[in-house]
């Protein structure tokens, strides 16, 4: 879609200007750092020692083969969490207040089989600005045709069960990405409305580092490990059906659940409010009280508070949720939250189902 997308700047402005102050009161009257602090550090060697330590005993092939299996499994959950609570903030440069300590980390996402060049792109620049709107964020096209989210989506008539095969579906985000999605965004002239000039050392990145996880993850298991390739290929796919189910599940809850909206622009562009009331509009929290879920998921079960301060390291958002929450109240705009992942989830299916049954009278 070519059309500009533009944001009133009257309706409740004042809004981010009020929350934004708050919050940088709180970090300073506090005397934190906006970036990681200890037990984050902490987590970021957790989760980098654990998929490192898992890859390593694959590849080792001192284990039964049987085992290779859960580890597998384990692996790909673990690159999942890899991406969540290190190269997310990595990429957004909320991990560090230091840009190359921000670029080392997040380099680490190429050993995940997804480029960090295309992703700032995609998500920290595409998505984060036009969130949920249809034709410009391309985070909520999951699979044209087949999934529909949104009253300018594609109609088919197989929708009207997408609430049954999206799971499913969801579960070959990762290997989209490794064998396809980097390739096509990084060749689009536009993503969304963002015009795609790419530095020429960029090209050299993409296939570079590709070559380099094709070697880490296809070819050096192939040569050390005593199987057959139908073997590493289960081996293979379930890491990442796993990566991609964990992936695809935790960004859906996000933003595609009850509550959530998908605005359209008017004729001339315009959303009719403006981009901090936008966020509160199209994003939604999970699972907040859930330590488990904190631990794990970096943040991104907390999407209001990673929208509206992205540069903020997410081991901070339980804190400044308090102040997110009570400022969108005092401002009469919504602050969407599903108490457990359980009801996200419901809440998900539900939605999937509803735009599922729309496409099917449409198509009728």
């Amino acid at each position: 879609m070519s059309q500009k997308v533009k944001f009133s700047s009257s309706s409740n402005s004042r809004f981010y200007a009020t929350v934004r102050s708050r919050v940088d009161l709180f970090f300073s009257q506090q005397q934190l750092s906006q970036h990681a602090n200890a037990p984050m550090w902490r987590k970021t060697a957790f989760f980098l020692t654990g998929f490192t330590g898992i890859y390593l005993v694959i590849i080792s092939g001192l284990t039964p083969l049987w085992s290779l299996i859960p580890l597998s499994v384990l692996l790909g959950m673990f690159s999942a969490f890899v991406g969540f609570n290190v190269c997310h903030d990595a990429i957004h440069g909320s991990l560090s207040g230091n840009k190359k300590v921000n670029k080392m980390f997040g380099f680490i996402f190429n050993l995940i089989g997804a480029n960090p060049y295309v992703w700032s792109i995609t998500h920290n620049i595409v998505h984060h600005t036009y969130t949920n709107i249809p034709g410009h964020d391309e985070d909520i096209i999951v699979a044209p045709g087949l999934i529909r989210i949104a009253e300018e989506d594609e109609v088919n008539s197989i929708q009207r069960f997408q609430h049954w095969y999206a799971f499913p579906l969801y579960s070959l985000a990762s290997l989209s990405w490794v064998f396809r999605k980097d390739y096509l965004k990084f060749f689009q002239k536009k993503i969304g409305s963002h015009q795609n000039r790419h530095p020429k050392l960029e090209y050299f990145n993409l296939f570079f580092y590709k070559a380099l996880y094709y070697f880490l993850f296809i070819i050096l298991p192939l040569l050390v490990l005593d199987i057959t390739w139908w073997q590493f290929l289960i081996g293979f796919l379930l890491l990442h059906i796993a990566e991609g189910l964990t992936m695809g599940l935790v960004f859906q809850l996000a933003h595609v659940v009850e509550g959530t909206d998908f605005p359209v622009p008017d004729d001339k562009g315009y959303i009719e409010e403006a981009w901090a009331e936008h966020q509160m509009r199209t994003t939604a929290n999970f699972a907040t009280h859930n330590k488990i879920a904190a631990f794990f998921l970096g943040g991104l079960n907390r999407q209001i508070e990673h929208h509206l301060f992205p540069k903020v390291c997410h081991i901070h958002y339980g804190e400044i949720s308090v102040i997110v929450k009570k400022t969108a109240l005092e401002f009469n705009l919504p602050y969407n939250e599903n108490k457990s992942f359980l009801s996200a989830l419901r809440s998900h299916f539900i939605t999937l189902k509803r735009f599922g049954k729309e496409a099917a009278v449409h198509q009728y």
